[in-house]
């Protein structure tokens, strides 16, 4: 049964498991001491004491109730720490934190879902949700890029969702290697024949800035609306409960009013880019 969490108080949870998914970028399945129950696009802080912790947005499936995944990239010295991590070791989770996707939003709708880079990690565990009410979706789309092959995340998973009835698969990379079999060029070049109606489809996108401009960019073009594409930020989060104000854009607090916003609500911010 799950139980009421408090924000500030980190749980103790065990790490069962460590998987390198590139050079820079390990999952790690963790065990909290109690139930941990998020909605996909949800976030968690991980702590590593005294070190720090860092905000991350569980990989897996929801639904698991007992374990959960963070797919995290080696850039600073919380997640040098957490990349030193072994099979037994503990750390603390702090959460679920913010928003998480609307999920009743997307039914019987045709979505979208584009992913860049470090993008797959939360969008994994959005798609596991996809997956588990496909029967409520018109239609599911998967569009996903990365800069090259060796960097691609869940390389092996994502190839069995193209064998899937429920969803139609394309992936490209920015630079081939000599094996690899896909499409070559940067993710927007797989946006251009999108089967869907786009003035009422949904459409969510996460992955690096850049990408999710263009990304966003190029579903407008196609018709999207903006109140029907959805982002996930995740910018300069800290705290994770809106108190220390390093992720404050325009009225809102990334940590605390998202990380997910609709295109339209980021548009109305004065310099946002997107």
């Amino acid at each position: 049964m799950a139980v009421a969490i408090n924000p500030y108080r980190p749980l103790s949870a065990r790490v069962l498991e460590v998987r390198a998914e590139t050079p820079s970028i390990k999952t790690f399945r963790l065990e909290p001491a109690e139930p941990l129950v998020f909605a996909p696009g949800q976030f968690i802080e991980v702590t590593v004491p005294g070190v720090g912790e860092a905000p991350f947005t569980p990989s897996s499936s929801a639904s698991d109730r007992k374990t959960l995944e963070v797919t995290i990239m080696r850039v600073g010295r919380v997640t040098e720490r957490i990349h030193a991590l072994q099979p037994g070791d503990r750390v603390g989770v702090r959460g679920p934190l913010g928003n998480g996707y609307p999920l009743e939003d997307f039914d019987g709708r045709e979505v979208v879902v584009v992913g860049g880079g470090c993008g797959f990690a939360p969008l994994r565990s959005l798609m596991y949700a996809f997956f588990e009410r496909s029967d409520r979706l018109a239609r599911l789309i998967f569009r996903g890029g990365c800069r090259n092959d060796r960097e691609l995340l869940f390389r092996e998973e994502l190839e069995s969702w193209t064998a899937r009835a429920d969803v139609d698969v394309k992936l490209t990379v920015d630079e081939a290697s000599p094996d690899w079999p896909g499409h070559v060029g940067v993710v927007t070049t797989i946006l251009e024949d999108l089967p869907v109606d786009a003035a009422e489809a949904r459409a969510v996108v996460c992955g690096p800035p850049l990408m999710m401009r263009f990304a966003v960019k190029k579903l407008a073009a196609l018709g999207f609306q903006d109140r029907h594409i959805y982002l996930s930020l995740e910018e300069n989060m800290s705290c994770g409960i809106g108190l220390c104000g390093n992720c404050r854009i325009g009225p809102w607090y990334i940590c605390r009013d998202g990380p997910v916003f609709t295109c339209d609500q980021i548009r109305k911010i004065p310099g946002m880019a997107i």
